[in-house]
């Protein structure tokens, strides 16, 4: 298990990467503005 900062972790492809490293077990710390992006794609 590793800890992983993702930056852009709301947008399409950030929030595919957040869930894929959640489902191995990693502990996953997701940053995002919402400039372009969604609440609703974090899981």
């Amino acid at each position: 298990m590793q800890r992983v900062l993702v930056t852009g972790g709301a947008g399409f492809i950030g929030s595919h990467l957040c869930q894929r490293l959640l489902e191995r077990g990693d502990e996953v710390l997701c940053v995002d503005n919402f400039f372009t992006s969604r609440r609703q794609n974090i899981a």
